[in-house]
């Protein structure tokens, strides 16, 4: 594998930063909104991800940050424990879980999903995020920023609904702004404007669409209303910065709602995070493996700082992550100066990010979303036959209409169902040889599992009477206890029906 030294490739990383920080600021907002938790604690959780996790992270272009896929279980955590101080203190627990968890390399789950499910989960995510972030582009910011949760108890509105709605409230202004935007967004990527690949193709959307958002607001048809824009809370002074960190209540330490809390946080962000690293490797042009005990003790780092200061929990986080590849990122120091950018442009600049309008960020958002879910992926799947292309295409739907886990969950389960049915059919290769009379071989194959069972008695019960038949297990190096019982029930059977039953090599069930 050939190694990347992140100095060497300090220009693109650079570039790619920015526009993860673009991306990251108000996603960090809105995943803090939807969580019922202060704006600033999405922020820290932001910061603390790209620096500290992308500093200790042998992964080179994920970006880690507050998950949407958190956003319900944050809110819901913080209202059973009745504190947001008190909360942090789960945040913290889980982090150190993490560690532990890093320490002990329990990392090996993350080998056992397959390849179909990953790339339907990568799909179903640019598929989200064109869905989620059509409403936006249109101008209508009725729901917070970055939320991937099918309904919206909030807005009353579902992925769908949202977009009937924004298409019938569209803001002029916000339509104008996304169309700009996503015309430079793609023209940046034409081989012809290449030579100037340093200066991002997001951030020029973003400039000319603060310009056009300040030349179209002098015109009252045209006027962009703050709720459309970045807001991002203002600190003036060391005292209001004081006041905006909110920290851990260790009195909840003793609480058994909290230690519930950060079991549950460790376990799912745990999981996200190997499923998101998982994809992002898949998307890596130069294959490189990231060391998953590695990530998790990096992980677990960042939430126990986070919870310490005052953030959200923390994941490997798929939407950031791939817009870190798609903007040609090389190492993970575009992961580290993103975060770099959150914390210097937050303390110094917040008026003039203020001024973003919603709908440009939106496009960026859209465009990655499209990279992500290009239909030659669903055609190249389709191929693979359909023990692949179902479970994909299970697991886009499903994480449509509910949630990333749960949409895991549903294509682990039809892929279990196709190695299930392979293994029920395909137990074993035996032939019939005519002779004198009927005569069956049965020969084992090497690895003879419970998942043999049904298939083999199936087998054997169709034998009719008077047939000679030899099990050969001379090519086994296992056989379960499940698939002897099954022969020697046969056993007592074959002598009732007048069946010749020869045995090759198939142990007592006392022997093995």
């Amino acid at each position: 594998m050939k190694k990347i030294h992140f100095l060497r490739y300090l220009k693109d990383d650079f570039s790619a930063s920015i526009v993860v920080f673009l991306v990251a600021l108000p996603l960090c907002l809105g995943i803090a909104i939807a969580s019922d938790a202060p704006p600033f604690s999405g922020l820290i959780a932001g910061i603390i991800g790209g620096i500290v996790v992308g500093l200790l992270s042998g992964s080179p272009l994920s970006v880690s940050g507050p998950a949407a896929g958190l956003a319900a279980i944050v809110s819901a955590e913080i209202q059973n424990i009745g504190s947001f101080e008190g909360f942090l203190v789960a945040v913290i627990i889980a982090g150190c879980l993490q560690i532990l968890l890093g320490l002990l390399k329990l990392h090996v789950i993350a080998y056992f999903f397959p390849s179909a499910v990953i790339k339907g989960m990568l799909v179903s995510i640019g598929l989200l995020l064109i869905f989620k972030q059509l409403p936006h582009a249109l101008g209508y910011d009725k729901e917070a920023f970055g939320l991937n949760e099918f309904e919206n108890k909030a807005t009353n509105e579902n992925t769908f609904t949202a977009i009937l709605s924004a298409v019938k409230y569209a803001n002029i202004e916000a339509v104008i702004i996304s169309i700009v935007s996503l015309l430079i967004l793609i023209l940046w990527d034409t081989p012809w404007l290449k030579k100037i690949k340093l200066i991002p193709g997001a951030l020029i959307a973003v400039i000319l669409s603060v310009m056009l958002n300040i030349y179209l607001d002098s015109f009252p048809f045209f006027r962009l209303g703050k709720e459309h824009l970045v807001s991002i809370p203002k600190v003036n002074s060391m005292r209001e910065l004081q006041n905006a960190f909110i920290l851990p209540d260790f009195s909840f330490l003793y609480d058994k709602k909290v230690w519930i809390a950060s079991f549950t946080l460790c376990i799912i962000a745990s999981l996200e995070t190997l499923l998101s690293i998982e994809a992002i490797d898949k998307l890596d042009p130069h294959k490189r493996e990231t060391p998953l005990s590695r990530e998790l003790f990096a992980q677990g780092v960042g939430n126990t700082l986070s919870g310490l200061a005052g953030g959200l929990p923390i994941t490997a986080v798929i939407v950031r992550s791939s817009a870190n590849v798609n903007a040609g990122a090389k190492t993970k120091l575009s992961a580290v100066l993103h975060g770099l950018l959150l914390l210097v442009c937050v303390m110094f600049i917040p008026n003039l990010l203020n001024k973003i309008p919603q709908a440009s960020l939106a496009s960026i958002l859209l465009y990655t979303g499209y990279k992500l879910a290009k239909p030659k992926i669903f055609f190249s799947t389709y191929q693979l036959g359909w023990s692949q292309f179902l479970p994909f295409v299970i697991t886009i739907i499903t994480v449509l209409l509910s949630d990333l886990l749960v949409g895991i969950a549903a294509g682990m389960f039809a892929s279990g169902f196709f190695i299930l049915r392979d293994n029920y059919k395909n137990f074993s290769k035996f032939n019939e040889v005519k002779q004198k009379d009927n005569y069956m071989v049965i020969r084992l194959s090497e690895q003879m599992t419970f998942l043999n069972k049904a298939r083999l008695r199936e087998v054997l019960q169709n034998i009719p009477e008077g047939t000679h038949v030899r099990i050969d297990a001379s090519r086994c190096s296992f056989i379960d206890v499940d698939v002897l019982e099954v022969i020697y029930d046969f056993k007592e059977i074959a002598i009732q029906k007048g069946i010749l039953l020869e045995l090759v090599d198939v142990p007592k069930i006392k022997e093995i």
